[in-house]
């Protein structure tokens, strides 16, 4: 039975969409039980009713506007202090939160812990793409700054995730640039790209493109977290964009407002698979045990999902694997 702690105080939309996402993951998993981490009136009525479940009641929230580091360290209490503590202490497999990034982040590295050998944490992600691809994409914000040894690191973290989360036998890594030539990009880019081509056990194919990241063949595509976040933020921007203009071409048109009503299931398909919600957030990896992390304005598929993702973590011991590239590596 996989113990899965999910933050029921974290996300935009509130704890009613994280309940009932956590009752439709709780309906898809026989083997999961969920430890509901948050205020006594929210989580506790809840898990009165619902069977494999335990309540973990906590007294303080950390807020998306908060200072990260400085609310992990004075609001201990916290649904996601406390969810991270039990993860650490054994009375939970893995952790799942939609609340602060910033925040789990902190919580994360300070009281779970980093594998040994690990440097930074990454935050990493599923992007959608052509004909049912799935391109690992990492680090989408934890590291601005990045030395060309993380980058390694971080392309052999997403290679374990692309093989345990997504299936992929021997995954190709690409280096994010503004082109495709060897000699392309900044001294850091080029860096990194020397760095990558000299390591072992990486299957480099070498830069790629920002279109790559939904159109290409590449299995794991690593940058630096700041450029990771613009590329994301870029992605969603885009999907809403795209919507909206539909929505406002239909609304001047009955004949376009006519197609549009017959492509709109497969138009809410795309839009899903853009948000995140088909596989829930993002992935901490580097750390002693799964801390996923699911984005703030969240609905109950994406909490269903982000908490379906933290068990098959537990049950294909992604953190271990993990542990175990890094080990050989050095």
């Amino acid at each position: 039975m996989i113990r899965v702690v999910v933050d029921a105080m974290g996300g935009d939309e509130g704890p009613k969409a994280v309940l009932e996402g956590i009752e439709r993951a709780l309906a898809a998993d026989e083997d999961l039980t969920v430890v509901v981490a948050g205020n006594e009136d929210v989580v506790v009525p809840f898990c009165a009713k619902h069977a494999r479940t335990e309540a973990l009641v906590t007294t303080e929230v950390i807020e998306m506007a908060e200072h990260p580091t400085a609310a992990v360290r004075a609001k201990r209490d916290s649904s996601i202090v406390r969810g991270c503590r039990a993860v650490r202490s054994g009375d939970a497999d893995a952790f799942f939160s939609p609340g602060s990034t910033g925040a789990i982040l902190a919580a994360g590295t300070l009281v779970v812990g980093r594998v040994k050998g690990v440097a930074r944490a990454a935050l990493a992600t599923a992007m959608p793409g052509v004909n049912g691809h799935m391109t690992t994409f990492l680090d989408l914000g934890a590291n601005a700054d990045c030395t060309p040894e993380m980058i390694v690191q971080f392309a052999r973290m997403g290679t374990a995730y692309a093989q345990i989360v997504l299936g992929v036998d021997d995954p190709t890594v690409g280096l994010l640039n503004n082109g495709t030539e060897d000699t392309k990009g900044s001294e850091a880019a080029l860096a990194r790209h020397e760095a990558l081509a000299a390591a072992e056990g990486i299957n480099f194919s070498g830069n790629c493109e920002g279109r790559d990241i939904l159109t290409g063949p590449i299995d794991v595509i690593v940058t630096d977290g700041f450029t990771g976040n613009v590329a994301l933020k870029t992605v969603e921007g885009t999907a809403k964009f795209i919507v909206a203009a539909l929505k406002a071409e239909a609304a001047k048109s009955k004949r376009v407002g006519l197609g549009a009503l017959m492509v709109k299931p497969a138009l809410k398909g795309v839009a899903s698979l853009l948000s995140g919600d088909a596989y829930g957030g993002a992935a901490l990896l580097g750390l002693k045990a799964p801390v996923l992390v699911g984005h703030g304005a969240t609905n109950p598929e994406a909490i269903m999902n982000g908490t379906l993702t933290a068990a098959r973590c537990v049950r294909q011991d992604l953190c271990g694997k993990l542990a175990q590239a890094i080990a050989s590596a050095k």
